[in-house]
């Protein structure tokens, strides 16, 4: 069986689904090449702290979390298409704020400086809730049953080829000749942010449930959290995931490990930074022919445990080569739990509660991202640089064992059965 197979491919036959991934591949380029570009200018123009990255990802997270509470119910109330164009278009608006901040010719505009990058992540954390409730259970609605793990893999295949191309982009424009070129990124980030707003524009799309208009958000929020609590499984898989990217947050450090670890320019952060990325493609690919079905719940708990001993060996990589082969392994493990996660919550979620799921679901990993950016701020001023990422992969192990011990039943999850 070749990883191109007709079954493998059987998902591209559905027009909306092919509209939705090229959707998806620009925005996560624009999205990745901008928050790559944010942090180059943070490191290299303004300071070259550690602790200042954290902040970047603080940021965005506080109103990540605090909008995704409100998200979720407008998610399951709302036309989602509608949410997820007004979405993009806002980070269109966003990008072209940051090319006039970063554009050389405008100088007045330009010393705003650090507090334009702040303001812009902001504002950015704001937008990403939304279309974190929104875009999974937009996919789900035309996607049958049966492709639902198949669509969760081609998803984050397709999310991490952007975020493989994204950092490079940044890295090699931003270094180009020299110099620093942040205004020519988000020149770009401009177009692909155009590119995704008219695919998505052109994708056909129906609700399959009539909102419910009865409840207040508090009594909808209520719902949406009650749902995750009471699902082991479902909760089990998003505190997996969750502890494992606040913990393994090695990624945020990247600028500083490269300068000071690896003593290379920025040219080098974009490939380093994108080689978690690259692993978790590669996976993506043997994934699509053989998906973590029976053995899901035994998958998942050993990815995140591999995921945390190759964030060990990250730590102490002192070779450029070894620390890029150490994160594509980090990236790969990562991926499997990344795939098991979406299935359980295409598979046992109801379609009018998606959104507040899907939002739910964004808090605890969408914003442990930007939090666990964060930690790893404050670890490395306090530990340093490489006591800090590894101390992350260990406890991201414990996490593992705290999670299996929680809920032993996790390791005889099997995805080919309805829940």
């Amino acid at each position: 069986m070749g990883i191109f197979d007709s079954s493998s491919l059987e998902i591209f036959k559905i027009k909306q689904f092919r509209y939705f991934i090229l959707a998806r591949f620009f925005l996560t380029l624009g999205i990745q090449l901008q928050m790559s570009t944010i942090n180059l200018q943070v490191y290299y123009e303004f300071t070259k702290e550690e602790f200042v990255l954290g902040m970047i990802g603080l940021a965005e997270a506080v109103p990540f979390i605090i909008t995704s509470f409100f998200s979720g119910h407008y998610a399951d109330l709302l036309n989602r298409k509608k949410i997820i164009l007004s979405g993009i278009f806002m980070l269109l608006i966003g990008a072209i704020a940051l090319y006039i901040n970063s554009a050389p010719f405008i100088s007045v505009l330009r010393s705003f400086g650090l507090p334009a990058l702040f303001m812009i992540v902001i504002v950015f954390g704001v937008v990403r809730s939304f279309l974190a409730a929104s875009v999974q259970p937009f996919m789900t609605s035309f996607i049958p049953r049966h492709l639902y793990t198949q669509s969760s893999t081609w998803n984050s295949t397709v999310w991490h080829i952007g975020a493989i191309l994204g950092p490079v982009i940044a890295g090699l424009i931003y270094a180009f000749r020299g110099q620093l070129h942040a205004d020519w990124c988000y020149l770009l980030n401009i177009a692909f942010y155009v590119l995704a707003f008219v695919f998505i524009a052109a994708t056909s799309y129906k609700q399959t449930f009539i909102p419910e208009n009865t409840e207040s958000i508090v009594q909808s929020m209520k719902v949406g959290l009650n749902f995750v609590f009471k699902n082991k499984m479902v909760l089990s898989a998003l505190s997996l995931d969750l502890f494992a990217v606040l913990f393994g947050g090695a990624v945020a450090l990247i600028p500083a490990f490269t300068d000071k670890i690896l003593h290379l320019g920025p040219e080098a952060y974009g490939l380093l930074r994108t080689s978690p990325a690259i692993g978790a493609v590669l996976m993506a690919l043997i994934m699509s022919v053989k998906p973590p079905g029976k053995k899901a719940g035994v998958a998942l708990l050993w990815s995140v445990v591999a995921f945390g001993l190759f964030t060990i060996a990250f730590a102490y990589s002192t070779n450029y080569w070894l620390a890029f082969a150490m994160l594509a392994l980090t990236g790969a493990f990562d991926n499997i739990s990344v795939v098991v996660r979406h299935s359980i919550l295409q598979l046992m979620t109801p379609d009018n509660m998606r959104g507040r799921v899907s939002a739910v679901n964004s808090i605890f990993i969408g914003s442990s991202n930007e939090i666990g950016a964060f930690e790893s701020g404050v670890a490395a001023k306090f530990l340093g640089l490489v006591p800090s990422i590894a101390f992350g992969g260990v406890m991201t192990i414990l996490v593992v064992l705290g999670i299996h011990k929680a809920n032993p039943e996790l390791k005889d999850l099997d995805l080919t059965k309805d829940p």
